[in-house]
């Protein structure tokens, strides 16, 4: 069960994100079709739900927490090039993949997110990337500097940078 005061955090942050009209992400998760007698196989990106990208952090309506994976966007993939890195055509790939979704063209699309566990005893174990140090919740963020903040200062943070305050 999610503590009284992370819910009224979070429930905080849902309120002044919408009270702002930040414009929400489409969530998605793979879908493998394996086509008629084996042939046509492709795999695509579902929509799930939507959610709010707050840094290594994304926050659904419903107050649910997940941590980032994969951004891209629904966009017509272009042709596959000869010469195109290995990481160019798998960015390539997951274009064509959110092009067989169903979402609206140019639509940021998250995926590979994975639901972060809000209750005490997850929370006090380290539900990746929060932690709990004397009763307060910490996020972690950033591969090149890694840091720690109060997850209250870390998404008032990331919502003053959306609002470019």
């Amino acid at each position: 069960m999610v503590s009284p005061e992370l819910a009224a955090l979070l429930a905080r942050t849902i309120s002044r994100l919408e009270t702002a009209g930040v414009h929400d992400e489409s969530l998605a998760v793979w879908k493998h079709s394996r086509g008629l007698l084996g042939l046509g196989a492709s795999d695509s990106l579902v929509p799930t739900g939507r959610a709010w990208r707050l840094g290594v952090l994304l926050v659904d309506r419903d107050g649910g927490l997940y941590s980032t994976g994969q951004v891209t966007r629904a966009v017509q993939p272009g042709r596959a090039a000869v010469n195109r890195s290995a990481a160019g055509e798998e960015r390539r790939s997951i274009r064509a993949a959110a092009a067989h979704g169903n979402f609206p063209r140019g639509e940021t699309i998250n995926h590979g997110w994975a639901p972060i566990a809000l209750d005490d005893a997850s929370l006090a174990s380290g539900s990746e990337p929060l932690t709990v140090r004397d009763g307060v919740v910490f996020v972690r963020f950033g591969e090149v500097e890694p840091g720690v903040l109060p997850l209250e200062r870390y998404l008032d943070d990331r919502i003053n940078v959306l609002l470019g305050d």
